[in-house]
C-alpha cells in the first residue's frame, strides 16, 4: 500500500513538475532562418516574454506555408509571418499591407502604432469557428518596390504583357497585376526572387530585406531597375492563441513591439540605403498618379468585397493625406 502512495505521489510530482516546464511554441517565418532580422527580432521578444510569464520556445521556418499548417495542426502556440498571410486571423491588421495604403516609412510606423494602440484592443482579438486568436505584435519588413529585369518598362502601356510574380494566396496582388496589364504569375514567398533572377518573370515587388541576402543583382543583370514607387508595404503579425499564454500577455507583447518600432525603422532605411544607387530609377510623375489611381480603386474594390478592413482603409487615408494634403484623393471619398 505505502509503494503504491508512494508511486502516486511521484507521478503526481512529475505531472506538476511537466506543467511547470511547459513552454509556449512560437513558429517564426524569416527567408533566412535563424540568421534572419524577422528571427532575431523574436529571439529579443522571447527574452522580453520571460517578464510577462511567458517561456518561449523559437521554432524558424523558411517554409511560410509550413508554418501555417505546423499552427492549424496545433504544434505552434503562436506564430510570426507576413501580415499577408495571417490576414485571414485578423482582418484589421492585416490590412495595414494594403496595396499602396501606406506609401512612406513614416506613414508605416504610424499606422503600426495606431494598430497595437491600447484603443484597439477589442479589435485584435477574433474568433474563427471555435478557436480564439489574438494580435500580439506586428514588425516592419519593408517597404516593398517594383523591381524590373528591362528598365526600359517604366510606364504602365510598357509593362503590359510582361510577366509578374504575385504571391498565390494573395487575390490583391492577382487582381492589382491584371489591372496593370501584366500577367500574373503564381510563386510563393520562397520562389518568387528565384524566378526573378531565373528570368521566369519580369517584374517583382520586394522589399529591401530581400535585395542582398536573395542576391537580386541577379535579375536585374545590367539591364534591370529598381523603381522609386512603393506598392505595398510589408509587415509580420505575431499570432497566439491567448488561452496558452498569461492574462494579459498580448497587451504587454504589443506594447513592447511598439518600443522596438524606431530601431526596426532605422534599420529598414539602412538596407534600402545599401541598395546600389545605379540601380534606382524614379518613375515620371504622371506615371506615379496613375498608378495610384489604379492602386486606389483596386483598394476600393478588395474593400467592397471583404478582403480589406474598411475602418483601417480610412485610417490610412487620413495618414496619408496629413502627410501630403495636395494628393488627389484627398479631396475625395470612397475610403
Amino acid at each position: 500500500m505505502k509503494k503504491g502512495i508512494l508511486l502516486l505521489s511521484a507521478l503526481t510530482v512529475l505531472g506538476a513538475s511537466s506543467v511547470a516546464e511547459a513552454k509556449e511554441n512560437v513558429c517564426v517565418f524569416d527567408l533566412l532562418g535563424k540568421a534572419g532580422e524577422s528571427y532575431k527580432l523574436l529571439e529579443e521578444w522571447a527574452l522580453a516574454a520571460k517578464s510577462w510569464g511567458g517561456d518561449i520556445n523559437l521554432i524558424a521556418y523558411q517554409d511560410e506555408a509550413k508554418v501555417e499548417s505546423d499552427f492549424k495542426a496545433g504544434e505552434c502556440d503562436a506564430f510570426y509571418m507576413t501580415s499577408m498571410r495571417a490576414r485571414s486571423y485578423n482582418k484589421f491588421a492585416g490590412s495595414i499591407d494594403a496595396l499602396g495604403g501606406v506609401p512612406s516609412n513614416s506613414i508605416a510606423q504610424k499606422a503600426i502604432a495606431y494598430v497595437l494602440d491600447k484603443r484597439n484592443n477589442k479589435r485584435l482579438v477574433s474568433t474563427i469557428g471555435k478557436e480564439q486568436f489574438e494580435v500580439a505584435g506586428i514588425g516592419q519588413i519593408g517597404t516593398a518596390y517594383i523591381f524590373v529585369r528591362d528598365r526600359s518598362i517604366n510606364t504602365l502601356e510598357k509593362g503590359k504583357g510582361k510577366k509578374f510574380a504575385v504571391l498565390h494566396y494573395d487575390q490583391a496582388q492577382k487582381m492589382m497585376v491584371e489591372r496593370f496589364g501584366a500577367v500574373p504569375v503564381m510563386s510563393d514567398i520562397s520562389n518568387f526572387i528565384k524566378k526573378f533572377n531565373s528570368g521566369e518573370v519580369d517584374i517583382v515587388a520586394a522589399p529591401a530585406y530581400a535585395f542582398k541576402p536573395l542576391e537580386m543583382y541577379k535579375g536585374l543583370g545590367t539591364k534591370g531597375a529598381m523603381f522609386n514607387f512603393p506598392v505595398v508595404n510589408v509587415t509580420a503579425d505575431l499570432i497566439i492563441r491567448p488561452g496558452k499564454f498569461e492574462d494579459n500577455f498580448a497587451v504587454q507583447s504589443r506594447s513592447w513591439f511598439v518600443r522596438q518600432l524606431p530601431k526596426s525603422f532605422a534599420q529598414v532605411k539602412r538596407m534600402e540605403a545599401e541598395i546600389p544607387a545605379k540601380y534606382k530609377m524614379n518613375l515620371e510623375k504622371e506615371d506615379q498618379e496613375k498608378y495610384q489611381k489604379l492602386l486606389r480603386e483596386g483598394r476600393m474594390d478588395l474593400t467592397k468585397q471583404g478582403v480589406y478592413d474598411a475602418t483601417m482603409m480610412t485610417v490610412l487615408k487620413k495618414a496619408r493625406c496629413t502627410v501630403e494634403r495636395t494628393n488627389f484623393e484627398c479631396s475625395l471619398g470612397g475610403e
